[in-house]
């Protein structure tokens, strides 16, 4: 492989982070490339066509089961008394549960009955109950901040107290119902204020932003990540995808920051820490401020390597590598958390808008990184994949004039790991191969003694007759001369 000096890189251009349904706000790619604006009027319209398909089918079943219970009236002819009622309780039993059917299609099934919406002003003791220190003091916070307006402070409270106690009892639909809701509230809470209070747009937002706060530090544990969606299943896999692509390098991703800067360096690890740090907050805004903080960073790691100001070419690609080199924990469930519950107007306009667009862009590349990408072949970007092999070094000529020393001294000791790789790889050979060699003569030499054992058996012979002891008892001790005897001798 040989990466040249000359790339492609990797360019978004701007008109496609915008809703392509022309609107001029910026889109979102879990919203089909709609902003959060079209793709409310586009699901509606598209529940609204479900809405109405149901209720054809429920008044052709309907009309089915009339015309099958004319017919059978006509061919059976006069029936008894008691039979006719028979078929006339059964008739009204058809026609309610066609009824019933009807009416759980229908576009007021998701108002509710009015049992339910008295139900949902019974305040809820889970709700009232403070449940933590944070919530208490967010609790704290808003009521200070609604008083300074006064009338239509009191009003939002009672509003937001409301919308959260009906949220109680929404906890079996479906999160999309829930998101749904909430956008609902902070649409009707918004018109309110602009067209009964007349609080000015500046003020309005800040409202918002405070409502947000509050509805969503209560509501995160039940809306983050619920155990109904596959949140943590896509969490898993987009993790398990960016540890496997830890060999990508700032220069396949034509990244311009040099970290041999310290002042880039220390930027890099802000931006690293404030894209992890988004996990740890419980308001969406908070969420969207860690993204925005993070992004403003790599603006200005870009700005002090380039000694210019960055362009969005450059950013996208940093933001990618920042990314794969911080794998921030439950990405896809905050990405989905933001979406549904952050304040539309947020992410439709300004810089957090711009920043979570690209952050989606950003994931969505990574999911989709193959060869091409990053200008490599693809015997190379399987084997890199897979761990079998690593990035060369490059040679020398083909390093840009102004390249890296970060770059280059990483690709130096990626070779060198490569050498040593391909170093252990040969021990390890060679210990199998003497291992086998050790297993060979065992059983050679095993074998030889075997065929000398068998071509030159062991034959044990009998015992000869053995010695008499020297103090047995001696037949023939007749036959030997007498003992001598002590001569005395007179002196």
């Amino acid at each position: 492989m040989s990466l040249k000096s000359e790339r492609r890189g990797i360019h978004v251009d701007q008109s496609e982070l915008l809703c392509k349904k022309g609107c001029g706000y910026y889109g979102n790619p879990a919203w089909q490339g709609f902003c959060s604006k079209c793709w409310r009027e586009e699901y509606h319209k598209a529940r609204q066509k479900q809405i109405q398909e149901d209720w054809e089918l429920a008044e052709r079943l309907q009309r089915e089961e009339e015309e099958a219970f004319a017919s059978s009236q006509s061919s059976q002819g006069a029936q008894s008394l008691t039979f006719s009622k028979f078929e006339e309780k059964k008739t009204n039993e058809k026609t309610r549960k066609v009824t019933t059917v009807k009416k759980f299609f229908s576009a007021s099934s998701r108002v509710g009955s009015k049992k339910e919406i008295q139900e949902a002003k019974a305040p809820s003791p889970s709700i009232n109950r403070q449940t933590s220190i944070e919530t208490d003091r967010v609790s704290k916070e808003f009521i200070e901040f609604l008083k300074t307006f006064h009338k239509t402070g009191q009003e939002i409270y009672k509003q937001t107290k409301m919308f959260l106690e009906t949220m109680h009892y929404k906890r079996e639909l479906s999160i999309e119902e829930q998101s749904e809701c909430t956008q609902d509230f902070y649409q009707s809470v918004a018109e309110r204020m602009q067209t009964r209070g007349k609080v000015p747009p500046e003020k309005v937002e800040k409202i918002m932003d405070q409502i947000e706060k509050y509805i969503m530090t209560r509501l995160y544990k039940y809306v983050f990540c619920p155990e109904t969606t596959d949140d943590e299943k896509k969490d898993l896999a987009i993790q398990k995808r960016i540890r496997a692509l830890h060999w990508v390098t700032p220069q396949m991703l034509c990244v311009p920051v040099n970290e041999e800067i310290p002042e880039v360096s220390d930027m890099v690890v802000k931006a690293i820490t404030d894209i992890i740090e988004m996990d740890s907050k419980r308001v969406p805004r908070d969420k969207l401020a860690c993204i925005t903080r993070c992004s403003q960073h790599i603006f200005n790691a870009i700005k002090i390597t380039k000694n210019e100001p960055a362009s969005a070419d450059d950013f996208l690609p940093t933001l990618i590598y920042i990314v794969l080199k911080g794998n921030p924990p439950r990405l896809q469930s905050n990405i989905q958390y933001i979406t549904r519950f952050c304040n539309p107007s947020r992410l439709m306009t300004g810089e957090d808008g711009y920043y979570f667009t690209n952050l989606c862009c950003a994931v969505a590349f990574i999911e989709k990184l193959d060869a091409q990408s990053l200008n490599l072949s693809q015997e190379d970007f399987d084997g890199y994949m897979s761990g079998q092999t690593s990035p060369r070094k490059q040679e020398p000529e083909s390093w840009a004039p102004d390249a890296c020393l970060g770059v280059k001294q990483m690709y130096k000791n990626l070779d060198l790991l490569s050498q040593l790789n391909e170093r252990q790889e040969r021990i390890m050979n060679e210990a199998k191969k003497l291992e086998k060699d050790l297993i060979d003569w065992t059983d050679g030499v095993a074998k030889e003694v075997q065929d000398i054992v068998e071509k030159y058996p062991l034959e044990i012979k009998p015992t000869a007759q053995p010695l008499a002891a020297i103090d047995s008892e001696n037949v023939e001790n007749d036959k030997l001369p007498p003992p001598l005897q002590p001569q005395v001798y007179a002196g």
